[in-house]
């Protein structure tokens, strides 16, 4: 197993996995499990043939070096984005992530619409979770193949299997923990979690980009553990600033009102 590629799959996600499990949570809750789960399972379905489709398709059919190049721009532009969200809560330029509250609304949402309990299977209910599961997991879709697929092993399937047991431990963990706490998981660190994935694919993006270039980085693998120093470093730098410039709005009025 290439623990360097299941182990960013695993935690991008456990991040995406407990969003979705808030929505089939109160699917499950509001209108009843049957429904919560059909969902659930047809949009897991969905996902594993995109996965097997396209992630076999890639490395059977796209060069290597072409394929990293490609692979390794859209990771640093989709690591960039995560990045983005967890410097700007970090600062405080941005609410930090509430399940529960989303949870409570969504609750709100059916409820309003005239949904109740019943042992019948919904349609609108199974599309809910279904949607959910599905739209998150496209995320980790995404991720299992990119990640996989830069990385080719003897029997031809890269390391889709690698990336792949990464999303289904994180899968199977956010269900045990869902089912022992019977809550939206606020404990998660999410905003933690979305910060070291933002920082990973941005590595792993920048690397990758730079070999399907033909450039080749000193020291090999190891060169990763720099990059993602020097992008951990530039992030912090970011967040205090943007927490400097934070702090002088807020006293702006406060000063003008003195004078």
């Amino acid at each position: 197993m290439q623990w360097a590629i299941t182990i960013p799959a695993f935690l991008a996600s456990v991040v995406e996995f407990v969003e979705a499990f808030t929505i089939v949570l109160v699917v499950g809750v509001t209108i009843n499990w049957r429904s919560a789960i059909v969902g659930t399972l047809a949009a897991v379905a969905a996902l594993a043939v995109i996965v097997a489709i396209f992630g076999v398709t890639l490395v059977q059919y796209v060069p290597l070096d072409a394929l990293r190049l490609a692979v390794g721009c859209i990771l640093i532009l989709f690591g960039l984005k995560w990045l983005k969200k967890a410097l700007l809560r970090y600062s405080g330029l941005k609410a930090l992530h509430d399940e529960e509250a989303i949870f409570e609304e969504t609750m709100a949402e059916l409820k309003a619409s005239g949904q109740t309990i019943t042992q019948r299977l919904q349609p609108t209910a199974v599309a809910l979770a279904f949607k959910s599961v599905f739209l998150e997991g496209l995320e980790v879709a995404f991720i299992v193949i990119t990640f996989g697929s830069t990385v080719v092993t003897q029997k031809g399937i890269g390391g889709i299997a690698s990336a792949t047991i990464g999303a289904l431990a994180a899968g199977l963990l956010v269900i045990l923990a869902g089912v022992l706490i019977k809550a939206p998981l606020t404990k998660v660190p999410e905003n933690t979690l979305k910060f070291v994935v933002g920082i990973m694919l941005t590595t792993f993006g920048t690397f990758w980009t730079a070999e399907g270039f033909g450039f080749a980085w000193p020291f090999a693998d190891a060169f990763l553990i720099i990059l993602a120093a020097l992008y951990l470093l530039a992030s912090l730098a970011i967040i205090f600033w943007l927490k400097s410039v934070r702090q002088r709005q807020l006293a702006a009025p406060a000063n003008v009102a003195r004078s």
